[in-house]
Parts: structure tokens; sequence; C-alpha cells
């Protein structure tokens, strides 16, 4: 992959192929990811917008016989080319799961993971980051008297909730969201999208949806994926409101997907 020149775009993803073995799984994406917004990314089953969104923190570097080619910059910085270690991508660009993940740890240890494993051990640091972390996941209340509670007790709300204070625990820029709320209640998969929108004060977020109305509601910019390719994207109200493409309105619209 050569360095292009760097936007002002928090991703830059320019002439991206991605393949497993000889089958093509996306086809020369070109797209940006402005920072502090939710973009989402929509699409039927198998249309390549998770592997894309795994592209973005090198996900798809555990999948054998996967190929990448192309530019993936954050901040400038080819992801793929320019040095950058996992570690750091990873620490810079965190992910939140379909189905909620907490390890089979305590509350307190769950959050604490991350630090921990960065080299903070002091008990008033991780005390610390582990409050502000479920405070800004609007948990704090429900789990101070219960931090040394299993985590896997918890509702399936509380926790993904808890996941994205893991998440969030580290301090990176980006989170990515894959069908976060797709294994909860009605009730639960509010909260997460009042917390991304409250979230991105803070973070940039990518979030894949197969639900049109909640792309509609939380995001700034929408994306449209079918068969690995990149359809449309665009601010979320003209492609909700005036599609530009046909596949793309005949995929809002529910002919079909």
């Amino acid at each position: 992959m050569s360095e292009k020149k760097a936007t002002s775009a928090k991703f830059y993803v320019h002439d991206l192929d991605l393949f497993y073995g000889s089958f093509q799984a996306l086809k020369k994406i070109n797209f940006q990811i402005a920072a502090n917004r939710i973009t989402a990314l929509i699409g039927p089953s198998g249309c390549g917008k998770s592997t894309f969104l795994k592209t973005l923190n090198r996900m798809n570097d555990f999948v054998e016989g996967c190929k990448i080619t192309g530019d993936v910059q954050l901040d400038g910085r080819d992801i793929y080319t320019s040095g950058m270690s996992e570690i750091e991508l990873r620490q810079r660009v965190g992910m939140v799961f379909q189905q909620p993940n907490p390890f089979p740890k305590t509350i307190y240890d769950n959050v604490a993971y991350g630090p921990r494993i960065r080299g903070v051990h002091r008990k008033s640091e991780l005390d610390e980051i582990v409050e502000t972390s479920l405070r800004e996941v609007g948990i704090w209340d429900e789990f101070k008297d219960r931090l040394n509670k299993s985590a896997l007790g918890l509702s399936g709300g509380q926790q993904q909730r808890l996941c994205i204070a893991r998440t969030i625990a580290v301090h990176p820029e980006v989170i990515l969201m894959d069908e976060p709320t797709s294994a909860l209640d009605p009730i639960s998969t509010m909260k997460i999208e009042d917390l991304a929108v409250e979230m991105k004060e803070k973070y940039t977020i990518v979030i894949v949806t197969h639900n049109m109305q909640q792309a509609n509601r939380i995001s700034d910019t929408t994306a449209f994926f079918l068969l690995g390719e990149l359809i449309e994207s665009g601010p979320t109200q003209d492609i909700f409101l005036n599609p530009q493409n046909k596949k793309t309105e005949e995929y809002i619209t529910g002919r079909f997907g």
C-alpha cells in the first residue's frame, strides 16, 4: 500500500480491496469517516459492511488467506504500512461486538483489564478509571455497590454497556460497533443508542446495523454496502430522504434485503 495525502478525516480509505482467498469481499472502497460523528454502515447480510468495519482495526488479520490492497489511514498514517503496531492501533480503535462479551471476572476487573495490561497497577488510579468509565456509560450508580460481583450475572443490556466501559477505559479515539444492539431488548437498545449519541462528543463512532430506524435515528453519515461495493454514502437525512442510487432506495424502502 502506498501513502496518500492525509486528509482532515479521521479515517481515509482509498481503493480498498479485500480478498478471502480467491473471493473478493470488498471492491474498490473509497470512503472518509469524519471525526466525532456517528457513521452507520447498512446493507443486507453478507454485503461486506462488517468486513469493512474490521479492516479499520485490522481484525481481519486473524482470518487465514485474507489479503488487503489499497490505503486505510488513521489521522494520515496508513494502519497497514506505516509501522503502526496492532497494539497501538487497537488502543486507538476499540471494538464492541454483536453479542455482549464480558470476561468471566468481576465488574471492576472487566473495566480495569485494559489499563492493567498497559501498565496501570496503582489501586487509586484503577479505581478512578473504573469509576470514570462506568459513569461515562451511565451505569456507575447501578454498579458502584457491586463492583466485586461477576459480570456474567448482569442483564444483556448491562453487559453491553459494561463492554463499552471496558473499551473506553483505555481512552480510544474511535469505537467500532458491530450490531451492538441486535441481541438486546428495545429498552436496552434505546439506552445504547442514547449513549452513542452522547459519546460522539469524545469519540468517533462507526456502527454496523441492520436496523434502518436505528441508522436514521443516531447517525450523521450513512454508507450503503451491497455485494462488497460501497453503493452510496452521504449525510444520513439525504440517504434516507433523497437517495441518489436506485439500489439504495430499494433497500431503504424494504424492497430487498
